[in-house]
């Protein structure tokens, strides 16, 4: 199993806005549906107004990055570069 924390730092104030342009395109839906995904949840951090946190779990390396290659995916960057100032990734394998 592989999880990301994903934390998503969003210009200033738009972090709802991002969150708000992901739900528009359906990330979330999407990416629980593609092989081998365990869970993919947005969560906002109560002390960093402009934070938002993923979580995302896959069952291996291949189908995390099966995930990078789809369509969906690349949305979703062009909406990062849009709202967001930068990105921090913890990766964890168990």
């Amino acid at each position: 199993m592989l999880t990301w924390n994903v934390t998503y730092h969003c210009k200033p104030g738009q972090r709802d806005a991002f969150y708000q342009a992901l739900c528009d395109l359906g990330v979330r839906e999407h990416s629980k549906a593609e092989a081998g995904n365990c869970r993919y949840d947005y969560y906002f951090a109560a002390e960093a107004p402009d934070d938002l946190l993923l979580v995302e779990t896959w069952t291996t390396p291949e189908a995390q990055q099966a995930h990078c290659q789809t369509e969906k995916f690349a949305q979703l960057q062009a909406r990062k570069a849009q709202f967001c100032d930068g990105v921090e990734i913890e990766k964890f394998n168990w």
